[in-house]
């Protein structure tokens, strides 16, 4: 309209714009200052030169077609997922769906996911077993801990009682369950016990199972286990832990970690074993991972001597999905109990690499490590 003003003109901006198809001159301008005043509310929208002026209402309605069209394009392209995300959603199903059909192969028909882990009916019924015998178990530690608390710690200082509970727990539920590996080379450890030494059991790690394992093969005597600080929070667990004074690791605390050592090499001069996993987790491949450093630090500065075991099959009855193992251990799971490797004379890192090679030469094929570098 001011355009008009200015020349003189009348504006069609009152009619239809097909009412003003005769009228080329004005209805050139008035489409023409649409556009522009159009182009200066968004400069992408349309771009203007000296040579691309319009001349026609047909420009005009052609543009604003495109214009609609780019809208619904563009709402089309955000309404409709990317192949990535659809890639992905198939992948996550096909995890989902391999899992399950793992689970069906191991666990038998009857075996389901949940998101604590798949159980079949012989985990359900080893959980329970577990429960069953872990409540007898938990009134056994309270009982402990109120006896040490009574007596002030002045007896039973080496926390026999707490560890002998935790292995009648262990013993009845794998014999409830059938689940007693098969132990070689158990007559070497008999005669180590009758010689009165103590000594740090080491053994690989890839199954919760390979803890009752380690306690039965070690027998009838007072143990600690060097574990993980994590391990507090596990029910009944983390109690027996705590009341036997079993050796904790906090790895996130150095002092934390010098305090652990003070205690593991004062636990092996008063006569008392200790047990380790170097690897400090559970192996998901099930093949032998690499120590950690430190791992045989207690034994080498107290000069004992370091027993290598090998534990073999655990993960082919309770894998690390499982919540409960799947089938009885009996018959699958083995353990193979090396020669004591003396640290006198030795290297930490020597002492070090001859357990590897023991626990290494015990081990099916399919546990051990992929490289020599491992």
């Amino acid at each position: 309209q001011e355009l008009h003003k200015k020349e003189g003109s009348t504006c069609c901006h009152h009619k239809p714009y097909f009412l003003n198809m005769k009228s080329s001159t004005t209805t050139t301008c008035c489409v023409s200052a649409a556009l522009l005043l159009a182009a200066a509310h968004n400069p992408t929208t349309l771009a203007f030169s000296p040579s691309s002026h319009v001349h026609s209402p047909a420009v005009a309605l052609r543009s604003q077609q495109t214009r609609r069209t780019s809208l619904r394009l563009s709402a089309a392209a955000v309404a409709t997922p990317s192949n990535d995300d659809s890639s992905s959603t198939t992948t996550t199903l096909t995890k989902q769906q391999k899992r399950i059909q793992q689970i069906r192969k191991e666990g038998g028909i009857f075996a389901f996911n949940t998101k604590f882990g798949a159980l079949n009916p012989y985990a359900i019924y080893y959980g329970l077993v577990s429960i069953a015998l872990g409540l007898v178990w938990f009134v056994a530690l309270t009982f402990s801990q109120l006896f040490y608390k009574l007596t002030g710690g002045k007896l039973d200082k080496r926390r026999r009682l707490p560890v002998f509970f935790s292995h009648v727990w262990g013993t009845l539920l794998m014999l409830f369950t059938g689940c007693f590996p098969k132990v070689e080379g158990w007559d070497a450890i008999k005669e180590f016990h009758k010689s009165g030494r103590k000594a740090m059991f080491v053994a690989n790690h890839n199954s919760w199972m390979d803890i009752p394992f380690l306690g039965h093969t070690i027998g009838w005597h007072n143990y600690k286990f060097v574990a993980k600080k994590e391990l507090e929070k596990v029910p009944i667990l983390g109690k027996a832990i705590k009341v036997a004074k079993n050796v904790l690791v906090d790895r996130s605390n150095r002092r934390s970690q010098l305090l652990t050592l003070k205690q593991g090499m004062k636990w092996l001069d008063d006569g008392v074993n200790l047990c380790t996993f170097p690897e400090g987790t559970r192996s998901r491949s099930g093949r032998l991972m690499p120590f950690k450093n430190g791992a045989f630090k207690m034994a080498h500065k107290a000069g004992k001597p370091v027993i290598p075991v090998s534990i073999c099959g655990a993960a082919k009855v309770m894998p690390s999905y499982w919540m409960f193992p799947f089938k009885p251990a009996h018959n699958v799971c083995k353990v193979v109990v090396h020669e004591p490797i003396e640290s006198e004379g030795k290297t930490e890192q020597e002492l070090a690499d001859g357990v590897r090679d023991a626990i290494v030469a015990g081990l099916p094929e399919e546990q051990r490590p992929l490289t020599t570098t491992q």
